[in-house]
């Protein structure tokens, strides 16, 4: 019998298809429950975090620049103030193409071309969602301009701002400084996390030296964005707009100088067309009453952003408005360093008081034919020190400066502060220069040039060779001398205030190490020649004090800028008006009871007596109300 194989499995076929069925199933409920585990770990277990991260990618962190200080003078009046101005602003993450966009910004005037090269180095420097100011004051003009074609340039816009303002100018410029323009080196010097969103910073004097205490603290908050980035007005918003979050900024401190307004406008008029520096100190504290150096610059231009090519006339110009004569500029200070002298050579014994001198008009030292002249080519006579202190005899301080030695000379003249820094609240002060034989070991590599020589001593005694001195050093060093030997660190701010409590701290006056000159006597004599100088009859600066309702001191000075031969005549007028002599006036009032001590330096003046005592005379006159009316008797 044979087997036939059935042609379909009927039973095998059904079992088969539900086994596929199931397996099809479990695979979609496999998957199902793979999708529903993934949403509820997306929109339960992890919405926090979701949320937030789709709010990050419509909300930006916006940095709020600080409100910078206020600056006063010691009345309260303003010296530095913010005022409202727009800003063009560009982001640099937010600009698809720079090079384009700033091209297309100068095209249109709203930019100088010379500064796209400045602005391409700020935005690889920098965090590249910090705004990069383009113009930190548009005119009506400019923002019109800027709002028709503002859909050409994302990431650029136009903000309110503060812009830093000097109401008096050039007035006080080397007091207050400058703001400028944040640079590559500013933004590796500061911290930029604390300058987000700030684009200047203080450049010069008060302005740099306090930037800490000025700028204050920045502050932050959360706007959102469209999809361009730009800021979504408040209506449009919908509620994740209204739990934005932020942080007020912290306003910096408000200063207070000790400067006097009136006395810096009659010190500035002082030296109108001229070269020089004036510093007028308080005796008593130490306060800085006056700082002049001209000709001056106009600050503002800083604060609103100058050119490369402005810069330049400024850098460039022969007269050096931008350099700080009265801190940085060093002069030979010629024979205004001879109270100090004198005082020297009475505490070591080189001199006394008795001792007379026949002067002929020029002095040589043993042995030697060199003749050192006196600025007197008849000679005074016969002197002693108070004539030669009042009537500035050179020839009498070329005798006694081989008893003191060049050394002793130091000593003393370091101690009034000559030769050294002097503290001052200020950038950038320089040293001067008081040499001894130490020094000039240090100072020269040649071992024959190391030797000190006598007539080396001779010339520093009536301050000049080597010697060199700031205007500040010397109305500090004048100060002492009012003081009878009391000195403190020249400071320029008196006092700091709290914006937001209104409280106000005063800074102490910071004291130095008195003027070692023991004898009391010492200073009654030569502080007496001092005011002989101006109130004698034979006084070389004796004009300038003529008709003074108060007492005062004084002494002259002329430095030289170029050597004169042994047998040459020096002519002011046959002489290039930049080869000239220098011209200064050291002096302090009133003179029982010293309340103002002035430095005076015309840069080329070629007389102290004739050109900077009436200079001093009158900023005298100033801050003791005299031009006021103010009866001098009750000073």
């Amino acid at each position: 019998m044979s087997l036939i194989s059935p042609i379909k499995d009927h039973y095998f076929e059904k079992r088969l298809f539900v086994s596929r069925i199931i397996l099809a199933v479990a695979i979609m409920v496999l998957l199902l429950g793979i999708i529903v585990a993934r949403l509820v770990q997306l929109q339960i277990r992890e919405y926090d975090f979701f949320a937030e991260k789709s709010q990050g990618n419509r909300v930006r962190i916006e940095a709020l620049p600080p409100t910078r200080g206020l600056i006063f003078d010691r009345r309260g009046r303003i010296l530095a103030e913010n005022l409202p101005a727009y800003q063009l602003e560009l982001i640099p993450e937010q600009v698809p193409d720079l090079k384009r966009t700033l091209a297309r910004l100068a095209e249109l005037g709203l930019i100088r071309s010379e500064d796209i090269p400045r602005f391409n180095g700020l935005s690889q420097t920098g965090p590249r969602f910090k705004p990069i100011t383009l113009r930190f004051r548009l005119t009506d003009d400019e923002i019109a301009i800027f709002a028709n074609q503002r859909p050409r340039f994302p990431g650029v816009d136009f903000q309110p701002r503060l812009v830093r303002h000097y109401p008096d100018g050039d007035l006080t410029a080397h007091v207050i400084g400058y703001v400028g323009a944040l640079s590559t080196a500013d933004l590796e010097r500061l911290d930029a996390a604390a300058y987000a969103g700030t684009s200047q910073t203080g450049k010069t004097a008060v302005e740099h030296f306090n930037e800490s205490m000025l700028y204050g603290k920045v502050g932050f908050r959360q706007v959102v964005t469209n999809a361009r980035g730009r800021q979504v007005p408040a209506e449009a918003r919908d509620i994740a707009g209204s739990l934005l979050e932020g942080e007020a900024p912290t306003p910096g401190h408000n200063l207070y100088l000790s400067i006097d307004l009136d006395l810096q406008r009659v010190a500035t008029e002082a030296l109108a067309g001229k070269r020089g520096a004036i510093v007028a100190i308080d005796p008593n504290n130490g306060e800085i009453l006056a700082l002049v150096s001209a000709p001056s610059f106009d600050p503002n231009a800083f604060a609103t952003g100058m050119s490369r090519s402005e810069f330049n006339v400024l850098q460039n110009n022969e007269d050096r408005p931008l350099f700080n004569r009265a801190v940085m500029g060093s002069y030979p200070p010629g024979s205004t360093i001879k109270p100090m002298i004198s005082l020297a050579a009475l505490e070591t014994g080189a001199t006394n008081l008795t001792r007379r001198t026949v002067c002929i008009g020029y002095y040589s030292l043993p042995g030697s034919t060199h003749r050192y002249r006196d600025w007197k080519p008849g000679g005074h006579g016969e002197v002693d020190l108070h004539d030669a202190i009042s009537q500035s005899c050179d020839v009498y301080f070329y005798e006694i400066s081989r008893n003191i030695g060049i050394d002793r000379m130091h000593y003393y003249l370091d101690q009034f502060g000559l030769g050294k820094e002097t503290g001052l609240d200020m950038v950038d002060e320089a040293d001067g220069l008081v040499p001894s034989r130490a020094w000039k070991r240090q100072a020269f590599r040649n071992r024959a040039d190391q030797v000190w020589f006598p007539g080396e001593t001779v010339i520093a005694s009536i301050g000049q060779g080597y010697m060199l001195a700031s205007p500040l050093q010397l109305a500090n060093a004048t100060a002492a001398l009012a003081a009878r030997g009391k000195r403190f660190t020249p400071h320029l701010v008196a006092a700091f205030e709290d914006p937001l409590t209104g409280r106000r701290t005063l800074i102490a006056p910071e004291r130095l190490p008195d003027v070692n000159i023991k004898n009391d006597f010492f200073w009654d004599s030569v502080l007496s020649a001092m005011h002989d100088v101006m109130q004698s009859n034979t006084g070389t600066a004796r004009a300038a004090g003529r008709g003074a309702p108060y007492q005062m001191a004084g002494k002259s000075g002329t430095s030289q800028v170029i050597s004169i031969s042994q047998d040459e005549e020096y002519d002011e007028e046959q002489i290039d008006e930049r080869l000239r002599d220098h011209a200064l006036f050291i002096s302090f009032a009133p003179f029982d009871n010293p309340r103002i001590a002035v430095a005076v330096i015309v840069e080329n003046g070629a007389s102290g007596s004739r050109v900077a005592a009436p200079i001093a005379r009158a900023i005298m006159d100033e801050y003791l109300g005299i031009n006021a009316g103010v009866d001098a008797d009750a000073l």
